[in-house]
């Protein structure tokens, strides 16, 4: 491949001597910590959000759900039509985007203004997060690519763990709107890193481009995205009313079970880097395996401490690999010629199942109540198991490629 750049790819190296590029997947870590911080932080601030823009904090939760609904209706179009753009330029305009957004937010008088800004922001979302597994595949062998999606992925828990808080704290001292401002001050320092440390890569030619129909054809596509949807329903129906969950356990501190869960999550995603090259299908059979078992763990002990604290340990441990591993199996299967089309799929598939699982918790809240949380969760996930247990081992190979396709 001609070098068009000092960062353009050159992989040449045996795979046994490769060296991850990992200033560059720690950009594109960054940016993948950028996205759910401007996701989640009006989550965070309703209260001040909502007395400065004069609406209920009903309506600022909106906020949430449009950058969501955006992500996943505009993942797939958009995709499709960067692709005829150079992938570091498509990425920055992304990035520049989101400076853009969360600066008229920073700024905005007024909530519809506000709501707009995020509609936007959704869409940036939806078109980085397409672009993100892909593009660290394309940055190393075949047999690093799970390792380096990991590195990537690890942005979400650096955004949950400590993004979110962090954001939510500068907030009480100096004002939500300054929150949004640094975010998008963030973002343009986060252009210039990408620009310096992850490779260009051209546009794909006319006859790399797979049409979306081709992709969804693929052998094995379908069976990750299964997965996807159930393993994302499964973990938000719990995820989002974990609070009365534990109240009804007696355990209050629901900060020390947010926090655990996070920590956990990191631990998982390092283990999950390790293994995945070489063992994707038994790690994400033990995954899901260890989630079911800690929901019903959950079910059975639901009014213990220890067994709460236990449980969610081992859940988080469990769930924090699984978009690695789900990302990987994904790109396998699609190759790097339809990665970005796959991973939009993927996109919109993860946050359908988001917004299900939050519907479908709330229901089961209203209904059997906290309770019945744990037996929803465990029944998606064992669904998710059987589907990974008997889907065509196009989809999760014992043994991964060693090549890339």
């Amino acid at each position: 491949m001609p070098v068009a750049t000092p960062a353009t790819i050159r992989i040449t190296a045996p795979p046994g001597r490769f060296r991850l590029p990992l200033l560059g997947l720690l950009a594109l870590s960054a940016a993948a910590c950028l996205d759910v911080m401007t996701d989640l932080l009006p989550a965070g601030l309703l209260p001040q959000m909502g007395a400065s823009l004069r609406v209920p904090d009903s309506l600022i939760g909106y906020l949430v759900s449009a950058f969501a609904i955006a992500s996943a209706v505009a993942a797939i179009p958009v995709t499709a039509s960067l692709r005829r753009i150079p992938r570091r330029v498509a990425l920055i305009g992304a990035l520049a985007g989101f400076a853009l957004c969360n600066v008229v937010t920073a700024i905005s008088p007024s909530y519809p203004l506000t709501f707009a800004a995020r509609l936007l922001a959704g869409i940036m979302g939806g078109a980085l997060w397409s672009m993100l597994a892909g593009y660290a595949a394309r940055m190393v062998p075949a047999e690093r690519r799970a390792r380096a999606i990991a590195i990537v992925l690890a942005g979400i828990t650096v955004a949950l763990s400590l993004g979110v808080p962090a954001g939510t704290a500068l907030a009480g001292a100096i004002g939500w709107r300054a929150s949004f401002a640094l975010l998008g001050g963030l973002a343009l320092a986060l252009i210039g890193w990408v620009r310096c440390a992850v490779p260009a890569i051209p546009a794909a030619g006319a006859e790399e481009r797979m049409p979306v129909r081709l992709v969804i054809a693929l052998p094995g596509i379908r069976g990750v995205l299964g997965v996807t949807l159930l393993l994302l329903t499964a973990h938000q129906a719990m995820y989002t009313y974990i609070a009365p969950f534990a109240e009804r356990a007696g355990f209050g501190r629901t900060s020390l079970v947010f926090l655990e869960f996070g920590l956990a999550t990191a631990c998982g995603i390092w283990l999950t880097g390790l293994l995945a090259d070489r063992h994707l299908r038994a790690t994400l059979c033990a995954a899901l395996t260890l989630v079911a078992a800690a929901m019903l763990a959950l079910a059975m002990a639901a009014d213990n401490e220890v067994v709460l604290l236990i449980s969610v340990a081992f859940w988080g441990g469990s769930f924090g690999g699984a978009p690695t591993l789900l990302q990987t199996a994904l790109i396998d299967a699609s190759g790097t010629a339809g990665a970005d089309v796959a991973t939009a799929m993927q996109t919109a598939v993860y946050n359908s199942g988001i917004a299900a699982g939050a519907l479908a918790g709330g229901m089961v809240l209203a209904g059997p109540g906290a309770a019945g949380l744990p037996w929803l969760t465990a029944a998606l996930v064992a669904g998710a198991l059987a589907t990974v247990l008997f889907a065509r081992r196009n989809a999760f190979p014992a043994c991964r490629p060693s090549a890339a396709p």
